[in-house]
């Protein structure tokens, strides 16, 4: 402090960075700690605090608005609200009437994220409310709530390192790479991901958590791709890999929900998932392209895996799972879901991929039907283990994503070859744009809810 009491500029400087941009909302205020008032029996603005409350942890895990809607609906109709809700990337807008009040409240979340665990219990939570929650007390389910709301990452970021080497090296070879390219890209990409999830830990912003990630993904390729040349006296030509070593920064998620937000006349929503996909998208090819053009690598195709047919369907089942595996525990599924996911996306990967070598069908086309078929198989597991559709799907199909694709676009267009650069990013958006509408005609057909405007 100076004479007059004051903090000094630094200090002031120090604070007013440290403190939280997003205020902490107070939820046990509108709730009496000692009422003993059940949920049902409880003003208006108790029961708006606990539908939205369910809301925005709902969103906080990822999903679209459809569900984070149907979700408020539920807890609505339960309390004898009527609700109306606006859902954006990172906010909620309502209004709940009960016939004689109106409470309106806009709430949002610091960042996004996904946490398939965490949506996982919120979904137990709003299924069970009408025969265990509702007879609880307001504060008792903001207690419940503040439990699930502590489901952080089930992972340390040495095991979601871990993850990310193991989706990438599949990843390598679904996309035509070698054993060589496989080892470069697992070793670069698990280095990445570690970086990565350092800095979310810390709270870092969105385009330093993407560059800085990507980056070092690169450089550790290019550095292995090095000492391997040296050591084992390895081809340059396996520089082609250092594109699969970064696309665990895929962003599958807000890719897959944005389509079907939009899908649902969501726009909002849609929209700004989009829109924050494509940011993550420029930031990290924009990343790779200035790393390639400092350490010499250039995007050209593999080398040529001479496998049988039988051999190649068995390898491709096997890198498939691994792959969704690999993306699933990243997205924080347990490891019965991350396995169930990476089963339906072995089947639906390897049919796409198999599509297009037998049947000559074009890439966009066979993504369509992969995408089809893992909404399908998940629509049809949902059944009998209750996990949530979307965290089966998005992973079993995040695979399917042309990373590849999108960054060659980018590539070219930064050393100015744009009928390349066009013709790749034609491509990329014709497969992008038919991963959601499988998912989305699978919803229709295994879904009566979904199928209806309303």
């Amino acid at each position: 402090m100076d004479g007059n009491g004051k903090k000094s500029g630094a200090a002031s400087e120090y604070v007013d960075i440290m403190e939280k941009n997003h205020m902490e909302i107070p939820w046990h205020d509108y709730a009496r700690a000692d009422s003993n008032v059940l949920i049902a029996k409880a003003d208006l603005i108790e029961k708006a605090s606990v539908i939205g409350r369910v809301g925005l942890i709902m969103l906080s895990c990822g999903t679209g608005a459809w569900r984070v809607r149907t979700s408020m609906n539920k807890l609505s109709k339960e309390l004898g609200v009527t609700c109306t809700v606006d859902v954006g990337l990172m906010s909620i807008g309502f209004n709940c009437f009960d016939g004689n009040d109106c409470v309106s409240q806009s709430l949002s979340i610091a960042n996004t994220g996904v946490n398939t665990s965490k949506l996982y219990r919120m979904e137990q939570f709003v299924d069970s409310f009408p025969e265990v929650e509702s007879q609880l007390t307001g504060e008792e389910i903001h207690r419940r709530l503040d439990e699930i709301e502590q489901i952080h990452g089930l992972y340390s970021p040495a095991k979601l390192g871990l993850a990310a080497a193991i989706a990438c090296c599949a990843f390598t070879f679904l996309l035509g790479g070698g054993p060589a390219e496989m080892i470069l890209a697992l070793i670069a990409a698990g280095i990445g991901n570690l970086i990565r999830t350092k800095l979310i830990k810390h709270h870092y912003t969105l385009f330093l958590n993407v560059a800085v990630p990507v980056a070092a993904a690169c450089l550790v390729y290019a550095a292995c791709l090095g000492l391997a040349e040296r050591i084992f006296h390895i081809s340059a030509v396996h520089e082609a890999g250092y594109i699969c070593s970064m696309l665990f920064i895929i962003p599958g998620f807000p890719f897959i929900t944005s389509g079907i937000d939009l899908a649902k006349l969501d726009l909002r929503s849609g929209l700004e998932r989009m829109t924050y996909a494509l940011i993550i998208i420029l930031v990290a090819t924009m990343t790779a392209w200035i790393m390639a053009m400092m350490l010499k690598l250039q995007p050209m195709d593999f080398t040529e895996l001479h496998l049988g047919k039988m051999l190649m369907l068995i390898f491709r089942l096997v890198a498939s799972f691994f792959g969704v595996f690999g993306f699933s525990i990243m997205f924080n599924s347990s490891i019965p879901m991350a396995a169930t996911a990476a089963m339906i996306g072995a089947v639906a990967n390897t049919l796409r991929l198999e599509l297009v070598d037998l049947t000559a069908m074009p890439a966009a086309a066979a993504a369509f039907v992969g995408a089809l078929t893992a909404g399908i198989l998940a629509s049809l597991i949902k059944k009998n283990n209750g996990y949530p559709r979307i965290s089966l799907t998005v992973p079993s199909i995040v695979i399917m994503v042309p990373g590849l694709y999108l960054y060659r676009a980018f590539y070219n267009l930064g050393i100015m070859s744009l009928n390349e650069a066009v013709s790749w990013l034609a491509a990329a958006v014709m497969i992008i744009m038919s991963l959601p509408l499988g998912l989305i005609f699978a919803r229709i057909l295994t879904d009566r809810t979904f199928r209806y405007c309303t």
